[in-house]
């Protein structure tokens, strides 16, 4: 980490400049961490491979193909051998006989026309084409939540250093306040109030740690493992800026490549051809047919030379009546139709907000982030003042404590602004209907491998 000093003047009385070396706050205690750091885009390749949700996304998609080919095979030769042999005993007033048959047959059936057969297949087939929408829409979702889920850790192991580092410099100032009012010159009230915000910082310090425990518990889930190396950090020397694209260029790419809006488009498409094949109930159905048999069996199972038949034939059949059920169905069809499409301008409407809403969040975050720069800045001036001028009895040490509180203040909502950042642009990707690998390598260029915790001075 770079190393800056400071020159802060009268500290506690003391008119003479402190020295303060900016370093790297170790790892916190408790957490499990090893010298090895792994970033977002290791984390998203453990994912594709171990998360449950992904994992299922693709069995659903492979079986969508297997059921189209299914419905595909409807519309081919059906092909059946048939075989039996029977034990006959016969009487009758001239003859008392037993014998045996056999009869083997060679049946082909193939569909001349068929029009739900047909409306079937085209069901399924925009059925698959759903399922792999929806497969690139469940691994787009879960690299958002592995985004969240990485960044949420990051913000705790951060809150747990910015309290540490607030505790010690609370320490510091009730150690210096003990040893004046020893001597008379502090205020009972000033060794109080420090007191009781070293007793609640500490405090502080037990919940940040569990939370950083939880946090990482809520990554190993996603990554199938426990995650207890150091995770990369933003950048320090990239400028955080969404993409030169206008927000109608974001919003036209997304209602063009979004995952959920092409399923909830092949959703509609599905509708569609189950409507027709309902309506296919109405329609005729031809068919050929070609036969081979052998047989020594004849008529009323008399017995008979083995004969060898060949048949070819053509079958039609038209529905006439079927009690309303047919038409019926159509009707419900319909209006699973109209639930179709009503869910697809759902969809659409939905991605055009959260394209918005992603791309406006992250375009202030990118504004906030140098105004929160500057905060921190600000906030530390007022700290070294607020110190230096309790030193001259100007201030007490409310003043102080509220200096250091909004300087820590400051540096959280700096770090939470550039985390909130990165994560819209994620989802503003995705929503987007950008590949997530190419989203995730994108964001993975604003990581630092190897980046120690937040840069906290402490005197």
């Amino acid at each position: 980490m770079q190393v800056t000093a400071r020159v802060l003047g009268g500290l506690f009385g003391l008119a003479a400049g402190v020295a303060l070396v900016q370093a790297a706050v170790p790892a916190p205690e408790g957490v499990s961490a090893s010298t090895f750091t792994t970033d977002l885009m290791q984390l998203y390749r453990e994912a594709r491979l171990q998360d449950p949700r992904i994992l299922a996304s693709r069995a659903r998609a492979q079986a969508g193909q297997e059921y189209q080919r299914e419905a595909l095979g409807t519309l081919f030769p059906q092909v059946a051998l048939n075989a039996g042999a029977n034990r006959i005993h016969q009487e009758n007033e001239l003859v008392q006989q037993s014998f045996d048959s056999e009869i083997y047959s060679l049946v082909l059936r193939q569909y001349l026309y068929n029009k739900s057969a047909w409306e079937n297949y085209q069901k399924f087939k925009s059925m698959a084409k759903q399922s792999d929408s929806e497969a690139l829409e469940a691994q787009s979702e879960a690299t958002v939540e592995l985004a969240r889920r990485y960044f949420t850790v990051l913000a705790a192991e951060d809150e747990l250093e910015l309290i540490q580092a607030e505790l010690r410099t609370t320490q510091k100032s009730l150690d210096r306040v003990n040893a004046l009012y020893a001597k008379q010159l502090a205020l009972i009230t000033d060794q109080l109030d420090l007191k009781a915000r070293v007793d609640g910082l500490a405090a502080q310090v037990l919940d940040a740690r569990n939370q950083v425990s939880v946090s990482r518990a809520a990554l190993a889930e996603i990554v199938g493992r426990p995650v207890k190396e150091k995770l990369s950090r933003v950048r320090d020397d990239v400028q955080l800026r969404v993409s030169a694209q206008s927000l109608e260029s974001w919003v036209r790419e997304g209602v063009a490549q979004n995952p959920a809006l092409k399923a909830n488009e092949s959703g509609v498409e599905v509708a569609g051809a189950a409507l027709r094949g309902g309506k296919g109930g109405h329609y005729p159905t031809l068919s050929l047919t070609l036969s081979a048999q052998q047989s020594n069996e004849g008529y009323n199972n008399a017995l008979v030379p083995r004969t060898d038949s060949y048949v070819a034939g053509i079958g039609l059949q038209v529905p006439i009546y079927s009690g309303g059920s047919t038409s019926a169905r159509v009707r419900g069809l319909y209006q699973d139709q109209i639930a179709a499409e009503q869910q697809l301008e759902s969809v659409q409407r939905r991605v055009v907000k959260e394209i918005t809403s992603a791309y406006l969040t992250a375009d202030t975050s990118a504004e906030k982030i140098s105004a929160s720069r500057n905060a921190l800045a600000s906030a530390q001036l007022s700290r070294a003042a607020a110190e230096k001028a309790f030193g001259y009895g100007m201030v007490n040490a409310v003043d102080v404590l509220t200096s250091v509180r909004n300087e820590y203040r400051a540096h959280r909502d700096l770090l939470k602004t550039q985390y909130d950042f990165v994560t819209n642009v994620i989802t503003l990707n995705r929503w987007a209907g950008k590949p997530p690998g190419d989203s995730v390598a994108s964001v993975n260029l604003w990581l630092n491998p190897g980046s120690p915790g937040p840069d906290i001075a402490s005197p």
